[in-house]
């Protein structure tokens, strides 16, 4: 787990990852965050045209499931008054995973968008 900004140079070494384990096409969806236009990600994506991005609307949180992540994640943190960054890292890590745990937290998120899963 990262506790600063990602950069482009670990963007492109996640999407090495990916290619190196994932065989055949890759569909790639993200957001518009700059990071993803980086030249050296560009540049990378580029060079392995089998991976496919496609961008979410600038400000579309109804088609973004992750989003659906982030208000569970605020339920858990509600009324929570850290004393120190430790403490804060460590309660939004916990509710994060609370999610990422659970089966049925992580269909709510994708049900809760306006996506088709067919």
């Amino acid at each position: 787990m990262y506790r600063r900004n990602l950069r482009g140079e670990q963007v492109v070494a996640f999407l090495k990852q990916v290619l190196k384990l994932v065989g055949g096409e890759i569909i790639l969806v993200w957001d518009n965050h700059p990071i993803h236009e980086r030249r050296i990600v560009q540049e990378f994506l580029t060079r392995h045209p089998r991976v496919h991005v496609y961008h979410f609307p600038i400000y579309a949180p109804e088609l973004n499931p992750v989003e659906r992540v982030w208000t569970q994640a605020n339920a858990d943190i509600a009324n929570f008054a850290p004393r120190t960054l430790t403490e804060l890292f460590t309660k939004v890590s916990t509710a994060i995973a609370h999610t990422r745990n659970s089966a049925k937290r992580l269909a709510a998120c994708l049900k809760g968008s306006d996506l088709s899963w067919k």
